[in-house]
């Protein structure tokens, strides 16, 4: 005897999901700088420089030189000339007194005769480094006030945006369970 069987028949559930991507946007912004420039200073202070030129040796050389001092020369030198003035008288005499032994004594004195009077050469020593320069530099003083830079720097927050993305979830096919009974052609 065939022993009748039941069917059982099952259907799985299908889930379906159908999902998109969130977007996002992140921004950061540039950051507000605020910015100052206090500029250095500088404050110069001078004064003269002196050029003193001393032209007292080169004016006692060309005998133009301060009057006390040439007089002095003079007296200092004044025994000296006398002592030669009296030999020159001296000497003139002598050959004044020669005039029986011939020649012209009196005809060569007039010929040596000069306006000048070498014997009072009272001119101070002539040299090329007769003026005396010195430069006196003058100071310069430099104040210095530093510069400097002021920032002021603030931060912008980020920008963020965020867009959520789509999720559906489902149930594209539904569980079932089928029960097949089966077939009786039997008469109990």
């Amino acid at each position: 005897m065939q022993i009748p069987q039941i069917q059982i028949r099952t259907q799985d559930a299908a889930l379906s999901i159908d999902a998109d991507m969130g977007k996002q946007r992140l921004e950061q912004p540039a950051a507000t700088v605020d910015m100052e420039q206090i500029r250095p200073e500088q404050h110069f202070q001078t004064t003269k420089g002196r050029l003193e030129i001393n032209q007292d040796r080169l004016w006692d050389a060309l005998a133009l030189g301060n009057n006390l001092q040439t007089m002095s020369k003079i007296y200092s030198m004044a025994a000296d000339i006398a002592l030669q003035g009296i030999a020159r008288i001296v000497e003139k005499g002598d050959q004044m007194a020669s005039i029986h032994l011939g020649g012209n004594p009196i005809a060569e004195m007039a010929r040596d005769w000069k306006r000048t009077f070498p014997e009072y050469d009272f001119r101070g020593e002539a040299s090329y480094d007769n003026i005396d320069i010195e430069y006196i530099p003058g100071e310069l003083t430099i104040d210095t006030t530093p510069g400097r830079v002021d920032l002021n720097v603030q931060v912008n927050k980020p920008i963020h945006e965020y867009e959520r993305g789509k999720l559906d979830i489902y149930m594209s096919q539904y569980p079932k369970v089928e029960i097949i009974p089966p077939q009786l052609d039997q008469l109990i």
